[in-house]
């Protein structure tokens, strides 16, 4: 058991955390007051090949492992994490279109997906239906070689500023094996975006309403077989909580890191506040769950990467946890600023906003528990070890 990164990833990390620092950070504060989705950092990043890091490599990606990416996606979000949120997903639509589609499908659009010349965006969540995805309204009726596709869907990123579509409908009756995934054009025939939700964080990627009214797409857009949509939905959900979770320990690193040098800067009473044994405690306590966080995040992509039969626990587990510990860091980093985190001219109180939303995102943290409860109450249920 070696929990040292390997030379290759240590330089996937050391090349990540120089892309954020030099094309990200020093923008994220003006993308979040403007709400500017910053198209032109998505082609920067896809020469980088952050776009299509886990797209398999008969489709035009780099076949990396999740653990590898997640190393990645920890170091952007430490630059912008409204902007690395989006590339979690976008890596996730092409990941999906590359495993799932028919090849011509996939190499028509995995190949400008993974440049980042094309931006994808995910299509499961309704106005009834959340992480329950076997519950879901949208419909996809078979006419000939073509589909078409009948419904609503709510809170989704990059939303009329995509390029392509990965939506879930059913095509057969009520439950999960009438889930059916499909590769859909943004710009087609029938399809009308709402207005960009007025959003708490988040604020450098659009959030629409999305209506699909007759939507004709060619048979051949279909993902996989009829009644597979559920099964990569659960996929999709996995990588999704690993990304969310490590978007929030990238996130709070960066507030922690702010936290300290400010500690070192800051006097009051003739002395640094660093040198305060009350703020040294905090500091600490936000250090050893942030490890704690981020190794359990670590852990849960290996789970995946290694198919466990419990990979779908860990991925929650490492959800709940790293979010909330996310969340509890950038908010003492905001706290140990003072009257300063709370203005913009300080990072904080945007980690703040950014990060909140992590906890509801994926199926929020009480559904996590739910899912953890169920593995470890399962008849001859065993120890997660």
């Amino acid at each position: 058991m070696n929990f040292n990164l390997t030379e290759d990833q240590q330089a996937y990390v050391d090349t990540a955390r120089a892309f954020a620092e030099k094309e990200m950070a020093p923008y994220a504060g003006q993308w979040d007051a403007e709400h500017h989705f910053p198209i032109e950092v998505f082609r920067k990043a896809g020469e980088m090949g952050f776009m299509g890091m886990y797209t398999p490599e008969s489709a035009g990606g780099f076949g990396m492992s999740r653990l590898d990416a997640a190393l990645i996606f920890e170091q952007l979000a430490m630059g912008c994490t409204a902007t690395t949120a989006m590339m979690t997903i976008h890596n996730m639509v092409s990941w999906m279109i590359g495993s799932f589609a028919k090849p011509e499908v996939a190499e028509h659009w995995c190949s400008q997906l993974v440049t980042g010349e094309k931006l994808g965006s995910y299509c499961l969540t309704e106005p009834g239906a959340g992480s329950d995805a076997a519950s879901l309204r949208t419909t996809a009726k078979k006419d000939g070689d073509s589909y078409v596709i009948n419904g609503s869907k709510m809170f989704i990123s990059g939303a009329g500023s995509t390029d392509v579509l990965v939506v879930m409908a059913r095509t057969g009756g009520e439950g999960a094996k009438g889930v059916s995934a499909f590769v859909v054009p943004a710009d087609a025939a029938g399809i009308h975006y709402g207005k960009a939700e007025e959003k708490m964080g988040w604020n450098a990627q659009p959030t629409r309403l999305v209506t699909f009214e007759d939507v004709r797409i060619p048979a051949e857009n279909l993902l996989g077989e009829e009644g597979e949509g559920f099964k990569f939905a659960m996929m999709g959900l996995d990588g999704g909580r690993i990304n969310i979770a490590v978007c929030s320990v990238g996130t709070a690193q960066a507030a922690l890191n702010t936290a300290r040098d400010y500690m070192n800067e800051r006097s009051q009473f003739g002395k640094p506040i660093a040198a305060f044994q009350a703020l040294q405690f905090k500091l600490a306590d936000m250090a050893t769950e942030l490890v704690a966080a981020r190794q359990m995040v670590r852990l849960a992509a290996f789970k995946v990467d290694s198919n466990d039969a419990d990979k779908t626990a860990y991925c929650a587990m490492a959800k709940r946890f790293a979010t909330d510990i996310g969340f509890q860091v950038c908010n003492e980093a905001l706290q140990i600023h003072g009257g300063y985190g709370y203005i913009k001219e300080y990072p904080l109180e945007r980690h703040v906003r950014d990060v909140r939303v992590h906890q509801i995102l994926e199926g929020t943290n009480e559904i996590m528990r739910l899912i953890i409860a169920r593995r470890l109450l399962a008849d001859g249920a065993a120890e997660l070890l």
